[in-house]
């Protein structure tokens, strides 16, 4: 007698998280077309300094680390000096998420160096208004991310995860996410991955139209703050 009851309670579920895929998707597809489509001018224009002020290209291209830990290339504008050493980052990093405490010569929150050298003079810019990730609106239209989500992790980044960590790597990487708008220039690198799982345990699509509602005052406040 408990047998159709549960089995019309897995078919509910599948339903709705189908349903919950298929409108995210749709509402990746469309926001990210207008947003390529409004902001082409902004586009050409930060195309045009990053070629101008540094030798090398416009685009910066990366493996990063995807759903159900795919690798797929991700697209930034490039920031950086060609060429360059991240023997630095990459040590800071790993003493991100495996000391308890947060190691000196980082700027509050997570992942940056204060005064990184690898950056160029327009990469200052770029970084500070979150403007060179705006090539990854095209990373959102081949369904390699979605426009909520887990920031895209590097190989060996997720290789330092503790294993509660991993279930961030369930849903596809985003450009903005739980913890972007949770106070991102004041958290550790661990606090920022348990509201990456957070978000994997709570997702729907209200609560990504709310995030990313929530994403350009947040932008907004971390640039006025720098």
């Amino acid at each position: 007698m408990t047998a159709e009851p549960a089995s019309r309670g897995v078919l509910t579920a599948g339903r709705r998280r189908l349903g919950y895929a298929a409108g995210k998707r749709a509402l990746d597809v469309t926001l990210a077309v207008v947003a390529l489509l409004l902001m082409l001018p902004l586009l050409c224009v930060i195309a045009l300094a990053v070629r101008c002020t540094s030798p090398g290209p416009v685009l910066f291209r990366q493996e990063r680390v995807g759903r159900h830990g795919a690798t797929f290339t991700m697209l930034k504008f490039r920031t950086m000096q060609t060429d360059n050493d991240d023997a630095a980052h990459r040590e800071y990093v790993k003493r991100l998420l495996t000391e308890e405490a947060p190691p000196d010569g980082g700027a509050r929150g997570v992942y940056k160096l204060v005064r990184d050298p690898r950056l160029t003079r327009i990469g200052h810019v770029l970084r500070a208004a979150s403007l060179d990730e705006l090539p990854q609106l095209v990373n959102v239209l081949t369904g390699d991310m979605s426009l909520v989500g887990p920031r895209p992790a590097l190989a060996w980044e997720v290789a330092l995860y503790r294993p509660e960590h991993r279930r961030r790597l369930e849903v596809k990487p985003g450009l903005t996410g739980l913890w972007q708008v949770s106070g991102r220039s004041a958290l550790t690198m661990r606090q920022a991955l348990d509201l990456d799982v957070e978000y994997v345990e709570r997702r729907s699509l209200g609560l990504d139209l709310a995030l990313l509602a929530r994403t350009g005052p947040a932008l907004f406040r971390k640039s006025t703050a720098a």
